[in-house]
């Protein structure tokens, strides 16, 4: 296994910019950490690059993980250098090199989805991948101005969830309404019904939407149904967007019963 020890090393320097990039589309991403190389190399098999912590190498699970790989993609990183590049502090001492799927857009959508309007925080974009994955949904779209569902941040609160999905980002979801076979259903506190009153379908595309203005007008226009969920609004003028999504998908789960 090759041994990196300088800054200046073109592979060092390409990790750094990585590691605090934005996640861009068409752009290699770092992920970091035992489970989610793990998962990678399952559904993808291995990474452009495996860069192990020098000083970690010999834990069992990171031998491991290296026994699966070919000794070509394999790095092993002086602990300073990875150190920059950890997400967290306390680094498992793994990260994976990899290019991000690019799923082919579907010419008609018959399925359960999730349309990302404009969301623009890193947590509430990876908290929703993970909502997603868990209720069942296994295609989503992500608006133009949604944060990159591959930057270090997504990827980390997604905990695993990208490697569910099928993630078409860079979208323009007015444009992708005529590719729609289910209805449309958007969130807003205005001229909506009672989520736990209206009949939801099996089958929709829901569509959350952008954490200060919601939903963008275009889009709650096309809606089938505009729903609420009701709260408390004397305390709060609105839930999460991470939070909405997940009461939102979760009663269609309970309605319909597990799929």
């Amino acid at each position: 296994m090759k041994t990196i020890s300088s800054r200046d090393n073109p592979l060092a320097k390409t990790l750094r910019k990585l590691a605090g990039g934005s996640g861009r589309r068409g752009e290699s991403v770092l992920l970091d950490g035992v489970h989610l190389c793990q998962v990678w190399l399952q559904r993808h098999g291995p990474p452009d690059y495996a860069v192990f912590d020098q000083a970690k190498l010999l834990r069992p699970e990171l031998q491991a993980l290296a026994g699966h790989l070919p000794a070509s993609v394999c790095v092993a990183l002086d602990t300073r250098l990875m150190r920059e590049l950890a997400s967290v502090d306390s680094g498992q001492g793994v990260l994976f090199l990899v290019r991000p799927p690019e799923p082919v857009l579907p010419e008609r959508i018959a399925e359960n989805c999730v349309l990302f309007d404009r969301i623009q925080d890193p947590g509430n974009v990876g908290t929703l991948l993970r909502t997603c994955a868990a209720a069942g949904v296994r295609r989503v779209f992500l608006s133009s101005g949604t944060a990159s569902a591959w930057s270090p941040k997504v990827v980390r609160s997604g905990q695993g969830a990208h490697f569910a999905l099928e993630i078409h980002e860079q979208q323009d979801l007015q444009a992708l309404l005529p590719r729609l076979d289910v209805p449309l259903v958007a969130t807003a506190l205005e001229d909506a019904t009672d989520l736990y009153v209206h009949d939801l379908p099996r089958s929709c595309a829901w569509v959350f939407g952008h954490e200060g203005q919601g939903v963008a007008p275009g889009l709650l226009q096309a809606a089938t149904a505009r729903l609420r969920i009701p709260h408390d609004s004397a305390a709060v003028e609105s839930l999460n967007v991470a939070v909405a999504a997940a009461i939102c998908l979760f009663e269609q789960r309970r309605v319909h019963g597990r799929r």
